[in-house]
């Protein structure tokens, strides 16, 4: 690290902390050469996997996109602000531990609809209705006795 007082290179980490919940370490360094002190933060730097689009066409995961997208689903529903943060954490968490340097929209399609379900049932709906195309209300009414039957169970 070099020093921002004399640009020397001999600098010297004299204290570490873990700041931001162990999101970040705060290090106080010395330069050697003029004996100033300062202080620089670490965090770990995870790059999102590109998303390969249902046309073959590539782009960068837009998290802007995706937080717009579960706004909309979750429009006018009783959920907070907090909790869809939580659900974005966890589908970033989701995308970064695959490992892949490109993931299929189909898979994050399918994770938001997981996080959806486990946040409001209507909002899941809505979403579902619109990704995958709901063609007449035969189809509607499957994924609807889908999530009942699922829900029972998770009840018995």
């Amino acid at each position: 690290m070099f020093c921002p007082f004399c640009n020397a290179d001999d600098t010297k980490v004299i204290d570490s902390r873990l700041v931001a919940n162990g999101g970040q370490v705060r290090r106080r360094r010395e330069c050697g050469a003029c004996g100033e002190r300062f202080t620089t933060y670490e965090l770990a730097e995870l790059v999102m996997p590109r998303v390969i689009k249902t046309d073959g066409s590539r782009q960068s995961f837009d998290e802007d996109k995706l937080r717009a997208g579960l706004q909309r689903a979750l429009e006018k529903r009783p959920v907070s602000i907090e909790q869809i943060e939580v659900a974005i954490s966890q589908i970033k968490h989701f995308l970064q531990v695959t490992g892949e340097r490109e993931v299929p929209s189909q898979i994050i399609g399918e994770e938001v609809m997981r996080q959806l379900r486990k946040l409001d049932a209507v909002a899941y709906v809505r979403f579902a209705s619109v990704y995958r195309s709901f063609q007449d209300i035969s189809e509607f009414q499957a994924e609807l006795n889908r999530l009942n039957a699922d829900g029972k169970d998770a009840t018995d």
